[in-house]
């Protein structure tokens, strides 16, 4: 007769007695872990999900529900490339037809080593729960928001970069940054006021924003500077991205009281490195977008 392991016996006796749902996600993408919880909110099973990869899963229970689906494979799967903790409301269809929102945070699973061998998600159904993670969201929001323009301030895109970076070392995933600097902006300032100098910084952020991917970020890093992070890229992706950007800016034109005002950026744009830092990956970008002033102004300098 086999010997009983008293840790694995604890270890279910607690999964399979947690209210929350529990969903564990090995290495490859299979569901080893559906406990009690799961079953009670989804309507499903451990006999029917264990097993399956969970992109097929959460795909299936999505139905109907929005399409939001995404939502909660994207939670899964950058936490198995980074181990980066990761939460978020989720859509998902009910056994019985209907749809709900959950909240989910999705953990990783690291052996002795540090090495990421899985994640285990929780989902929760409490509209409480819900209810202060909505709001929270909201006041993190507005104290990453640059008043001015919209998008996100210095903090923000500061702390998308960080991830970034994390994301970089752990799975040599590239990404770029672009550093930009609106062309003579004191001129602007000087020869038409402060009001007109505030309303060519929302030109350039709300370029910004409508002409990045949703996958990227951008923020007003200061003044009249501004952060883009371009998420999964390539140097020649990063250059095509910065020329976009210049480019619409340039041939674009503000009009006030008849006068055609005509902005342009210059611009420095990198890509992180396994061995960046956050400090040596901005001066690189700064001393970047120098040289685009030194240059002639309104063009892209890259490094090499």
């Amino acid at each position: 007769m086999g010997e009983i392991n008293p840790g694995a016996n604890f270890f279910k006796i607690m999964t399979e007695s947690i209210f929350d749902g529990l969903i564990q996600v090995d290495l490859d993408g299979q569901i080893i872990l559906w406990n009690k919880g799961a079953e009670r909110i989804t309507g499903y099973s451990s006999q029917k999900i264990i097993g399956q990869n969970f992109r097929e899963v959460f795909a299936k229970l999505a139905q109907e529900a929005g399409g939001q689906f995404r939502e909660n494979i994207s939670l899964i799967s950058k936490t198995l490339a980074d181990g980066i903790e990761r939460e978020g409301l989720i859509s998902l269809k009910h056994r019985e037809g209907y749809s709900m929102k959950l909240l989910a945070r999705a953990l990783a699973i690291r052996d002795v080593t540090g090495k990421i061998i899985g994640v285990i998600e929780i989902i929760n159904d409490n509209k409480g729960l819900m209810s202060i993670y909505q709001q929270n969201k909201r006041n993190e929001e507005t104290v990453l928001l640059d008043p001015l323009t919209g998008i996100g301030n210095r903090a923000h895109i500061e702390s998308r970069i960080r991830q970034a970076l994390q994301f970089t070392r752990n799975s040599s995933s590239p990404a770029g940054i672009l550093f930009m600097d609106i062309d003579h902006f004191k001129n602007f300032n000087d020869t038409y006021g402060h009001l007109i100098g505030d309303k060519i910084l929302r030109f350039v952020a709300n370029a910004l924003r409508q002409n990045l991917r949703t996958s990227d970020s951008c923020g007003r890093w200061g003044g009249e500077e501004f952060l883009a992070l371009i998420n999964e890229t390539n140097p020649e992706g990063l250059r095509v991205a910065a020329e976009k950007l210049r480019t619409l800016i340039s041939q674009a034109h503000l009009e006030e009281n008849g006068i055609h005002l005509h902005v342009t950026i210059s611009v420095g744009a990198t890509w992180a490195r396994e061995t960046d830092t956050l400090e040596s990956l901005f001066q690189r970008a700064d001393e970047l977008m120098y040289q685009s002033k030194s240059r002639g102004r309104n063009c892209v300098t890259m490094d090499e």
